[in-house]
């Protein structure tokens, strides 16, 4: 990270944590990049070890709060130390960036998939990924992807973190004036999103998987945490009221999924409760959904410290390395899981083949986060002996 440069004029709306890298941030984010490549395969043996089979939420919700975290962190400084101008450019150079990617990675998903229709002579493919209308009308489908507005089935997140990431100024510069304000308007406008039904819609037909104007509000706090919001907190985090709190909430998440694959144990709950709690939508981020996530994270930080010494461990460096690199091993991620699919249909693989297929997905999301490090490292090193002081904008990476 860069140095923060000390305040000249008055005390600012936020404040801004030490300029040091956060471990527990690409840990956690390389756990959601794994999580989110298991639940993308077909339901397996490593699936009952994602979290959303425990409780309300899933990766997705780590993901998106940790880009926002991070998002804030980084270009929160650069706001502060270079104004506003320049930072927006450089959040728009990176909203380039994804959305260049997320473009790339449906064009080539499709290919994948047609490959495996061709080669297989199974349409099953094409209609599971949601990609029909791309073989009958494929100028319009790619149209549709320029605007975003036409994802095959597991490339929801990238369309949603472009436009969050397209606010971001705008976010930042309320955030400056008053953090806690711009949260409660966060708030607000999830409100009205769920009163007035507000969404957008998809090609060829529905909405968007994931509503921006729903999933704002977890992004805003996010920012919100890294902005000074995490610190204020602190105090009633480390309490044993907000421990006795979220393991509640926890159990009791837990027991609601088991309803679902015990059907018995259903009248055990409530009548007005099932009544008002369902369903759990996930399109616009139910309340229960970041309830669950709230607890989860509650608990994570009190036992999971800054400068926890298990972050210097050998066995979570993979993670930490493919955090660090989540753009790429996200869409790594995407063409990994499909591929895992392919074969696990063609081959009707019990769960030694699923364990495998599971496995060897992540050992070569590890491997290329490695020689990703491994090059910019490279890179570095030579910027350096050649006097260029290399790439100070690590954003890219975050």
């Amino acid at each position: 990270m860069q140095n923060a440069a000390p305040p000249t004029v008055s005390t600012p709306a936020v404040s801004l944590p030490a300029a040091e890298r956060e471990l527990r941030i690409d840990l956690f984010r390389g756990l959601a990049l794994w999580l989110i490549f298991i639940d993308h395969l077909s339901p397996d043996l490593l699936t009952w070890f994602t979290i959303r089979n425990y409780g309300f939420c899933d990766a997705a919700e780590i993901f998106i709060f940790i880009s926002g975290y991070t998002a804030a962190f980084v270009y929160g400084r650069a706001m502060r130390e270079s104004g506003f101008l320049i930072a927006t450019v450089r959040i728009l150079r990176r909203v380039w960036q994804i959305y260049v990617a997320h473009v790339f990675i449906v064009i080539i998903f499709l290919g994948e998939i047609e490959y495996a229709v061709t080669s297989s002579e199974n349409p099953f493919f094409s209609q599971e990924m949601r990609v029909v209308d791309f073989i009958q009308h494929p100028g319009t489908v790619l149209l549709q992807t320029l605007l975003l507005r036409f994802r095959p089935l597991n490339i929801d997140v990238l369309p949603l973190y472009v436009v969050l990431m397209f606010f971001l100024p705008v976010i930042l510069w309320l955030m400056k004036w008053k953090a806690d304000v711009t949260l409660a308007l966060s708030v607000a406008f999830y409100a009205l999103t769920l009163h007035y039904d507000w969404y957008l819609t998809a090609y060829p037909s529905g909405y968007w998987a994931f509503n921006p104007f729903g999933w704002q509000m977890l992004f805003v706090f996010g920012a919100w945490c890294a902005l000074g919001g995490a610190r204020r907190l602190s105090g009633f985090l480390a309490s044993p009221v907000s421990l006795w709190i979220s393991v509640a909430y926890l159990v009791a998440a837990f027991f609601v999924t088991l309803t679902w694959y015990f059907p018995q144990l259903e009248p055990l709950l409530p009548r007005l409760l099932v009544q008002w709690m369902y369903p759990i939508d996930k399109t616009n981020m139910d309340i229960l959904r970041f309830g669950h996530f709230l607890a989860l994270a509650a608990i994570t930080v009190r036992f999971v410290p800054k400068g926890w010494p298990g972050l210097q461990s050998p066995w979570l460096r993979p993670l930490i390395l493919c955090g660090t690199h989540s753009l790429e091993i996200f869409c790594l991620g995407v063409f990994l899981a499909f591929a895992g699919y392919f074969v696990l249909v063609e081959l009707n693989g019990g769960f030694g083949l699923h364990f495998l297929v599971a496995v060897a997905g992540i050992l070569i999301m590890s491997g290329v986060a490695w020689v990703n490090s491994w090059y910019k490292r490279t890179d570095d090193k030579t910027a350096r002996i050649g006097g260029t002081g290399g790439n100070a904008d690590i954003v890219g990476g975050r």
